[in-house]
């Protein structure tokens, strides 16, 4: 399922963005803005932002939201681990 919302051109004219970049740094915004109430965990926020792992964790110190450390996140590292490991 695929969700499409809309934004009236006034606001969107108003956000300082430029308007090729808009639809990306909005999805970018709320997966931040969900991962950081608690909402979405790291691995479908890096999804829906598009960014690696390392990336979205850079934006979050730069953003200063906590990162949420919980069983799904430890079985990914593990799993990571496991993969590159020489």
């Amino acid at each position: 399922m695929a969700l499409t919302f809309s934004i009236p051109d006034e606001i969107a004219t108003a956000i300082k963005w430029p308007r090729k970049q808009l639809d990306q740094q909005l999805v970018i915004e709320m997966a931040f803005a969900l991962y950081g109430r608690g909402l979405m965990s790291m691995g479908l926020a890096r999804r829906l932002a598009g960014l690696d792992k390392w990336t979205f964790l850079e934006e979050l110190a730069a953003r200063k939201i906590e990162r949420h450390y919980g069983e799904c996140e430890l079985e990914e590292d593990l799993g990571y681990a496991r993969n590159h490991h020489q």
